[in-house]
């Protein structure tokens, strides 16, 4: 691995224009292909298997294509204080809104309240319902939205309140926007910070926005093909510039080493690629493999996110390799420090025999390299700190991450509805007042199909199905039923008494249910529920379900992978904990804040509620593969002191010398970069930054640094070992770039390398 590599960085630095070239071409050709795409149309959100997919098929085959998703609006009428919407003048104006809005383009409907019993029970509220003959709310033209917006406010100047609701009018999910941007920079100022040089900052940016837009690209290119939405692009561009600027950091860093040992540009180069980019490799697998296991939930949905971010993953580890040494090429010294660049060229009029007497002079430059070796940076002065306290260290690790983790208990998955959208938006103005003049349930309406195909009665089997759960406690009401042509299949509507997100609507659509084999019995037809409130109740379910199975699977092939890596058991085995431990402390900040509303205002946070459905799964995906990263990153670098002959316990100082800083600058753009993202109008991708910005500080901070050397420290020499039967079964990756020696000639002894203890900042 580790030779195969050195030969691609140093044909990447050497051929340096040929890899600019096509990594250009690849950009232009996608960027051009994302262009001439059709627009993308999200296939939907299904969960095969569940009852409420299967009503919802069932409804689209015996309705001729009825249920399916598609634009619509909602237009609520809130007539003045004390005043009723039946009066006369209101009254007028409702029916010449929505006679205006039917007429419309792309409408398909537009209800009148008055006919459609649309009214509320205090005649206060009244609502039209608006279809389009679009299947999608993006496909919605500015002309259309023009003409609704108008007509509402012809309502409004007539003196009535009206809000418009559902999703033709709502905010196509997008990123973080001015956050973000901020994000960025601060990854900027912490690059410029850690390496002290423009260039070196710049670098591992520029080539983590060219991965991140080849991703980007390529999904908006495919995105009519495969029904990708906007969230997908969104959570690929969050991970893939997050591991982008990190993997080349990795590099540049690596770069920079052996740069100061003395190396010229081109086996530097080399020798970066071979060891950091063999670390990158087996990092990048490792989140490739957490975001590709999100297939395994079965939710078509999840796994388009987790395919497109391991994609972007990928396009991110292959710019790392070939483009970071290719850019390396065209300026090999503008990445150091002008320290180093300063020793460079003293070294070099050292080397072609001019100021001798210079060199005399200072004698600094004369320090043999194993002196300097010795120097102490804040990383293995906190590893020593560690050593001498191993137990209370991982003692108090424990406990504090346990502490954070505790509101996981109370996690409560179901989906945002507008209710925990702003009140500046009028989608949530809408949604309170339908819950003020309907009751809370009138949001979250159920959705039951009777399939009374082959019973010799059909409609008195409906009707007493309808009547019976009608009278169901914590009901509503029920609407008249509506056949199919048939007249083998009906649908109606329940409203429960609870909001949609409540707990106790979860327990009715269960109770509902359980009336089902009695009620088949009785009247011969079988009946099922459904309803986007049933929807979010059913996918919750089953994501729960699939969470072990998942981490069964991913944890499983990552063991196997570090184990392949370190040729250790217990090293893998210990990762995986320290990312248990991670993703249940940061599954508790995000229930604390987004459920419990614990500094929910100074996030942005406008309504709490349930933890979005795929949001736990998905996370726990991405900080797998986030927390394998700095596993990867620090222990290697224990490991690569521990090979070459440094005792158990120096060889995590070591370790931790020489990784420590490059890893908490990259643990800090993470999560300034993830942090960008809070200020998403997507809730999914609001809670996802969240999530992963209190991920990195645990995992990166806590466990990797406190938890990682606390427990090498314990184990000694047990934890490099591995049994006989295993060591030979398992194939041999070189890592630690032993291999490399034969590669790169020694070092000329006149050439001095630089001490990068005083050349460097942190």
């Amino acid at each position: 691995m580790a030779s195969l590599l050195f030969r691609l960085g140093r044909g990447a630095h050497r051929w340096r224009w040929l890899v600019v070239a096509f990594w250009v071409a690849a950009l232009a050709a996608v960027g051009i292909g994302a262009a001439t795409a059709s627009k993308s149309h999200d296939s939907g959100f299904s969960i095969p298997g569940t009852e409420s997919q299967r009503a919802s098929d069932l409804m689209q085959q015996r309705f001729d294509g009825a249920g399916a998703s598609g634009a619509y609006a909602r237009i609520v009428f809130v007539a003045p204080t004390g005043q009723q919407v039946t009066a006369a003048a209101e009254h007028a104006a409702i029916e010449q809104a929505v006679a205006e809005v039917a007429v419309g383009p792309q409408v398909a409907s537009a209800a009148d309240p008055f006919q459609a019993g649309t009214v509320s029970p205090d005649g206060s509220t009244a609502y039209s319902a608006v279809t389009y003959k679009v299947t999608s709310a993006s496909d919605l033209t500015d002309a259309a939205k023009t003409a609704l917006t108008g007509a509402a406010q012809h309502a409004r100047d007539a003196g009535l309140t009206v809000e418009i609701g559902g999703n033709a009018l709502a905010a196509q999910p997008a990123a973080g926007g001015l956050t973000e941007v901020v994000g960025i920079a601060a990854a900027a100022l912490i690059l410029l910070v850690t390496f002290g040089s423009l260039a070196a900052a710049g670098l591992p940016l520029l080539t983590a926005l060219i991965g991140v837009g080849l991703g980007s690209a390529g999904i908006v290119a495919l995105g009519s093909a495969f029904g990708l939405s906007e969230s997908t692009g969104a959570l690929a561009t969050m991970l893939g510039l997050a591991v982008g600027i990190d993997y080349a950091l990795f590099i540049v860093s690596r770069y920079r080493e052996e740069r100061a040992a003395g190396h010229p540009a081109r086996e530097a180069a080399g020798l970066a690629v071979g060891t950091a980019g063999s670390s990158v490799v087996f990092a990048g697998l490792t989140v490739i493999i957490g975001l590709a296991g999100l297939s395994v939930v079965g939710i078509p949905m999840l796994t388009k996110m987790g395919l497109a971010a391991a994609a972007t993953v990928a396009v991110s580890v292959l710019v790392a390799l070939t483009l970071v040494p290719a850019l390396l090429g065209f300026w090999p010294d503008a990445v150091l420090s002008r320290r180093e660049r300063r020793a460079l060229r003293e070294h070099r009029a050292l080397r072609e025999g001019r100021d001798h007497q210079d060199r005399q002079d200072r004698p600094e430059l004369r320090r043999p390299k194993t002196a300097r070796a010795k120097r102490l940076n804040g990383g293995a002065r906190w590893a020593r700190g560690v050593l001498r306290l191993p137990i209370p260290v991982l003692v108090l690790t424990v406990l504090a991450l346990g502490a954070v983790a505790l509101p996981a208990k109370s996690l409560h998955l179901g989906s945002q509805t507008d209710g925990a959208k702003p009140t500046s938006a009028s989608e949530r103005r809408a949604y309170d007042d339908l819950a003020r003049a309907f009751g809370p349930g009138f949001n979250g309406p159920l959705t039951v199909v009777v399939d009374a195909h082959g019973v010799a009665d059909p409609k008195s089997a409906v009707a007493q199905i309808g009547q019976t759960i009608g009278h169901t406690p914590g009901v509503v009401s029920a609407s008249a039923p509506q056949f199919n042509r048939a007249g083998d299949t009906a649908v109606f509507s329940v409203v429960p008494s609870t909001d949609p997100t409540d707990q106790k609507t979860t327990d009715l659509v269960h109770a509902i249910r359980a009336e089902r084999p009695g009620l088949a019995t009785a009247t011969g037809a079988t009946f099922s529920v459904t309803g986007q409130t049933a929807l979010d109740i059913d996918s919750a379910s089953k994501v729960q379900g699939a969470l072990i199975p998942y981490l069964a699977v991913v944890v499983g092939l990552a063991i196997l992978l570090l184990m392949v890596v370190f040729r250790s058991v217990v090293v893998p085995v210990k990762a995986a904990v320290g990312f248990l431990l991670s993703v249940l402390a940061a599954l508790g900040a995000v229930v604390a804040v987004f459920q419990q509303g614990h500094l929910a205002n100074l996030l942005g946070v406008h309504q709490t509620g349930p933890i979005m459905t795929l949001m736990p799964i998905f996370m726990v995906g991405i900080i797998f593969g986030l927390a394998m990263d700095y596993e990867v990153f620090i222990v290697s670098r224990i490991r690569e002191a521990y090979v070459h002959g440094d005792e158990p316990r120096q060889a995590i100082v070591s370790g931790f010398r020489a990784s420590s800083r490059v890893v908490v600058a990259a643990a800090l753009i993470m999560t300034a970069v993830f942090s960008g993202f809070i200020g998403a109008s997507d809730s999914l991708i609001k809670m996802v930054g969240f999530g992963m910005a209190a991920a990195v500080v645990f995992d990166a901070f806590i466990v990797r640094m406190a938890l990682v050397p606390a427990v090498l420290a314990l184990l000694g020499r047990r934890a490099w070992s591995m049994p006989r039967w295993l060591n030979r079964v398992l194939p041999r990756v070189d890592i630690e770039g032993q291999a490399l020696a034969r590669h790169v000639p020694p070092l000329d002894p006149a050439r001095e390398p630089i001490d990068r203890a005083s050349a460097t900042r942190v």
